[in-house]
């Protein structure tokens, strides 16, 4: 359980007051779970957290409190819409530096330091840098994939190729074997009848008159 500390607020309390509850407003949450989680962190109840931020602290981030529900809104509907990843990277870079913004001196115009913006600068370009490696592979790997894809048709044509001459090889042997079959079958016929020519030549005989003689 939370501890009740009695003793009073310093600025440090009211600092973490603050950055949770715009975490908790930019993010999307509710307000009692941002005095939960402070009361968990300084020892103190979520009652106490709450009005200590309404009675007290929230007066002097009404511009922060501004800053963070534009993000909330921003990031609910960036949520609902197709983004690239370039995108993605660059909305939570900015979201970073707003972020960088709301912590840095109560808000100030001038708070914002230069080391963060040179920070977010070179995240930026990484992160450009990154996308355009990421994206020169991408080409690479598409290159390789249609060389692929034409050594595939070319052997493909080729074997079509082959099972055409195949296919008509077939049809010519086909053919030859059929005519083959053919003649045997014709000179089978041819050679049944001379045998039967030979058996009647055989079966008569001419006598010293002139006449003929049949054989038994």
């Amino acid at each position: 359980m939370t501890a009740v500390r009695q003793d009073a607020w310093s600025a440090e309390d009211d600092l973490i007051l603050a950055e949770i509850t715009l975490r908790h407003i930019r993010e999307g949450s509710t307000q009692l779970a941002a005095f939960e989680e402070v009361g968990e962190k300084i020892g103190r109840t979520s009652a106490a957290c709450g009005f200590r931020w309404n009675s007290c602290v929230r007066k002097s981030y009404e511009d922060a409190i501004s800053i963070a529900k534009g993000q909330r809104q921003k990031r609910s509907y960036l949520k609902k819409q197709p983004v690239t990843r370039g995108a993605q990277v660059a909305g939570l870079m900015l979201g970073e530096l707003e972020e960088e913004y709301v912590r840095t001196d109560g808000l100030n115009e001038n708070s914002l330091s230069i080391d963060a913006v040179i920070r977010f600068l070179r995240q930026w370009k990484g992160s450009f840098q990154e996308a355009g490696r990421q994206l020169k592979m991408l080409e690479r790997d598409l290159r390789e994939k249609e060389s692929e894809l034409t050594e595939l048709r070319a052997e493909n044509e080729r074997l079509s190729k082959e099972v055409n001459l195949a296919q008509s090889d077939y049809r010519v042997v086909n053919d030859d074997y059929k005519a083959l079959i053919q003649i045997m079958d014709r000179a089978r016929r041819l050679a049944f009848l001379n045998e039967e020519e030979d058996e009647l030549k055989t079966r008569f005989k001419m006598d010293a008159n002139g006449n003929l003689e049949r054989l038994e």
